[in-house]
């Protein structure tokens, strides 16, 4: 009853009919409803920003680093590795060198099949993580447990400062170029002996048919003597010092006895004029 008056003393004081009132008071509520919607959509916005800078931050902040193995123990493959480190981040990318092709051959030849590796590259994603694990795991067994497989081997990490993966990629192709140029000169080489061999074999085989051609025609045969003078070997050059040694002593003997002759002469004379002063 109350609030009917006040509504009545209100609608004789501005003037305005029932249905007016109602038009207004839907305004007001749209309104309404726009700014919360306004300010909602607002908030969003911020929340995106915000999460975006710090997605941006993060991308930025995290810098892959790369750590290096210098002892990989037998039968350890980088899925191994990967189970150990993993614990510690997240890891990217790994590599692990082989062994030489020369180390594989004898293996094979010994009967062993297994190829194992020298040295080896881990990437995690995060650079801090990488100088984390460098210096906590160095010179530390790799195994928690002692029935682990590798507990009795240690790890040998040192983190590679302002290292990238694209230089080790670079290396191993500077690599691989230089044992194909190797290979390629070796080859040539080869070849080149091989050819040496074929032609003298050729002209041997042509000199030998063409001496049984004159000794059926009964003519003599001039055999070929080698003017040259053979490599003297090791003996010999140490004989020929010590031969050289000896000469010099004996010289130096020698010289010695002049010297001593010529002393006691120099005393003799020394007392001849002593005395003749005398007399």
């Amino acid at each position: 009853m109350k609030r009917r008056e006040e509504e009545e003393k209100q609608r004789k004081t501005t003037g305005q009919s029932p249905e007016e009132e109602e038009e207004v008071e839907e305004e007001k509520e749209e309104e309404q409803r726009r700014t919360s919607s306004q300010t909602e959509e607002e908030a969003a916005s911020e929340q995106k920003g915000a999460a975006a800078d710090e997605a941006k931050k993060k991308e930025r902040k995290c810098v892959p680093g790369i750590i290096y193995l210098g002892h990989v123990p037998p039968r350890l493959r980088p899925k191994h590795l990967r189970n150990l480190l993993s614990a510690y981040g997240e890891i990217g990318r790994i590599f692990l060198q082989p062994e030489d092709r020369q180390v594989r051959r004898k293996k094979k030849k010994s009967g062993s099949r297994r190829c194992d590796f020298t040295e080896g590259w881990v990437e995690f994603r995060d650079k801090r993580v990488a100088k984390r694990v460098a210096l906590s795991l160095h010179n530390t067994p790799m195994g928690t447990k002692k029935r682990q497989r590798f507990f009795s081997d240690l790890w040998n990490i040192k983190y590679l400062h302002r290292f990238h993966w694209t230089h080790l990629s670079e290396r191993l192709a500077y690599e691989q170029t230089v044992l194909q140029q190797r290979l390629r000169a070796e080859v040539s080489q080869a070849k080149k002996e091989t050819s040496f061999y074929l032609s003298n074999v050729e002209k041997s085989a042509h000199l030998e048919h063409w001496r049984k051609k004159q000794h059926r025609d009964g003519e003599q045969v001039e055999e070929k003597t080698w003017d040259f003078t053979q490599r003297q070997t090791e003996e010999e050059i140490q004989k020929k010092k010590k031969k050289k040694d000896s000469i010099t002593q004996k010289h130096l003997n020698k010289a010695r006895l002049m010297q001593q002759e010529s002393q006691s002469n120099v005393s003799l004379l020394a007392k001849i004029f002593n005395s003749n002063q005398s007399e």
